[in-house]
């Protein structure tokens, strides 16, 4: 089979410039992979889930009887031992649920220990 001479060098052509569109998408563009957008999916629903429920926890925290002598317990206890007081109270319990989330007590104990921030 007999091509006219400019072949080739417009395959080759085509070729580069895919090659490029490609790399130019993937890093300045914003292109992402299937697998990349599903990582991507599934930590904003665990972020938006633990954004959700932490303010219930915080609510069954506070509504406790003794609330405000168990926050003045937890604001005491170091920033890493928090998430676990509220776990082992309970709190983030959620209801239908077997098992407390870890990051949802944490969240809470955050958002009890410093009312003010503008995390959650």
């Amino acid at each position: 089979m007999n091509l006219p001479k400019d072949t080739k060098p417009l395959i080759w052509g085509a070729v580069g410039g895919a090659v490029l569109c490609m790399a130019l998408g993937f890093t300045w563009g914003g292109w992402i992979t299937g697998a990349t957008a599903r990582k991507e999916a599934a930590i904003a629903q665990h972020d938006g889930m633990v954004a959700a429920l932490a303010p219930i926890c915080a609510e069954r925290f506070r509504s406790e009887a003794d609330g405000p002598a168990r926050l003045a317990d937890l604001t005491k206890a170091s920033s890493w031992e928090r998430g676990g007081i509220v776990e082992r109270g309970g709190y983030a319990l959620m209801p239908g649920s077997k098992t407390s989330n870890s990051d949802v007590a944490r969240a809470c104990a955050e958002m009890l220990a410093n009312p003010a921030s503008p995390k959650t």
